[in-house]
């Protein structure tokens, strides 16, 4: 695993998408981007996170910044959790070993409630038009965390 600090390029990538496309890095050149990634569909913090951006997509999009949601969920299990919370932003699939969360290193050991387990870390990455990292919030609290990056995108 490779450590990646701001400043740096984001590393590439290429997810599936819920209705069975692609989506890769090159997706979002000349333009930021914000790539959030979570636990788990349709979980309580996952849901109002994925709520939140979708809430604030109109004013990202103003300031010239695309949002991308991660998790290691199936694009079937995408498909639901968007219909089931009307989502607008854009989710994908990182299910491969040595993925994208892997490289970044938010795939990680957890621990709740006395138990060690491997999960997603929640992460957000704020690129900017060139694919660089401009900021990055580890181990993300979900209150109020969309309306915070929205201000660094604006501002970046």
């Amino acid at each position: 695993m490779t450590t990646y600090a701001e400043g740096d390029a984001f590393p590439d990538f290429e997810m599936e998408t819920p209705n069975g496309g692609t989506i890769t890095k090159g997706d979002f050149a000349g333009r930021k981007a914000v790539v959030f990634f979570y636990p788990k569909d349709n979980t309580p913090g996952c849901t109002m996170e994925a709520k939140d951006f979708t809430e604030l997509k109109p004013e990202f999009e103003k300031s010239g910044t695309a949002l991308l949601g991660v998790s290691k969920d199936s694009a079937k299990k995408h498909q639901n959790f968007i219909a089931k919370h009307d989502l607008t932003v854009d989710l994908s699939t990182d299910a491969e070993e040595g993925g994208l969360s892997d490289q970044l290193g938010v795939w990680g050991e957890k621990k709740n409630y006395g138990r060690t387990y491997m999960g997603m870390i929640r992460s957000t990455y704020l690129l900017d038009e060139q694919g660089k990292i401009l900021r990055i919030w580890p181990k993300v609290r979900v209150k109020g965390h969309a309306k915070e990056v929205l201000e660094a995108a604006r501002s970046a």
